[in-house]
């Protein structure tokens, strides 16, 4: 890679990586809460649902918040399985919120949410799969797995990896969290989706056409020489680049 560009990278990112960026992005709903579980489960509810436009998203978001009585932890715990809620965000419905509900409860009774994401090995792929064998081990159906994105089949599984940097990336600078001690920010990967793909392709950092695992790894590595110890802090650039500046 060029030295401009990786220079004109790391500008953007640090730009990026900013407390403004909030808000007009979902992580602010998660920023509402200040206990550990109520974060996690805020969080993953809202990366589940982030397709489509980000207005959009929030306002889910916030109907979410407001079924879960603002505290998303106690509601969990304390949820009465197969009870539904009237709830539609594209193609995310009532019957997969009852059952990511239960599922959550489950995950939260077995030792909480971040356990579920540890691997015997230490790569996210692996800690994805395992995660979500656990959470749709609940007889879950068809339309609902669809919502679980699987990186064994191929799938980016942009919004799991976008919660996972959210969880597991430093707080530092005020926009993820740095809650989760048991994932490396190393492991990390950009959340890929298609304005992200095609930001990179035009900076001429990805090869592959396809939005899928193997472009995931394709763009980590380029990353991983620029920041080996934090990849994912270049989602910033090639988001802001994309969202802010119509690159």
């Amino acid at each position: 890679m060029q030295k401009e560009l990786q220079e004109f990278l790391i500008f953007k990112s640090d730009f990026y990586e900013h407390p403004d960026f909030i808000y007009s992005d979902p992580i602010q709903i998660p920023k509402k809460f200040s206990i550990k579980e109520d974060i996690e489960i805020a969080a993953f509810l809202i990366a589940t649902i982030a397709w489509g436009n980000r207005q959009s998203i929030i306002k889910s978001g916030e109907k979410l918040m407001r079924i879960m009585g603002n505290s998303p932890y106690d509601f969990i715990m304390n949820y009465n399985p197969g009870k539904e809620y009237d709830f539609v965000h594209r193609t995310f419905n009532s019957k997969d919120l009852a059952y990511f509900f239960s599922a959550l409860k489950h995950c939260y009774q077995n030792g909480g949410l971040e356990k579920q994401f540890l691997s015997s090995d230490k790569n996210l792929k692996n800690r994805i799969i395992a995660f979500r064998t656990i959470f749709l081990s609940l007889n879950s159906e068809a339309r609902t797995i669809k919502h679980v994105s699987n990186p064994e089949a191929g799938s980016a599984a942009k919004r799991l990896v976008m919660f996972l940097r959210w969880m597991v990336r430093s707080n530092a600078k005020g926009v993820d969290f740095g809650l989760w001690k048991s994932v490396s920010p190393s492991e990390l990967y950009i959340p890929l989706d298609v304005h992200t793909g095609n930001i990179a392709r035009k900076l001429g950092i990805l090869q592959r056409n396809q939005n899928d695992w193997k472009t995931n790894e394709e763009l980590r590595n380029v990353f991983l020489k620029l920041d080996p110890l934090d990849p994912a802090r270049f989602d910033f650039a090639l988001f802001g680049l994309g969202a802010f500046e119509k690159f």
